[in-house]
């Protein structure tokens, strides 16, 4: 999963991952549902993390 991704992700890199916008993937780390770390202004985004994401989604039930 995500084989094509380096280790370490920008924010650019989880949005194109995710087929998400920018925008969306700063939410998602802002709200705290993705983990990443910040080294003074950059923001990088372990893979594993974003894997534990999109696997936690099985886990989730949408009520339409």
């Amino acid at each position: 999963m995500f084989n094509e991704y380096p280790d370490i992700m920008s924010v650019e890199q989880l949005s194109k991952a995710l087929g998400i916008g920018k925008n969306s993937a700063y939410e998602l780390i802002r709200s705290r549902a993705i983990g990443c770390k910040r080294i003074g202004r950059k923001i990088i985004i372990p893979k594993s993390c974003v894997i534990d994401f999109v696997q936690s989604a099985r886990y989730t039930v949408v009520k339409p």
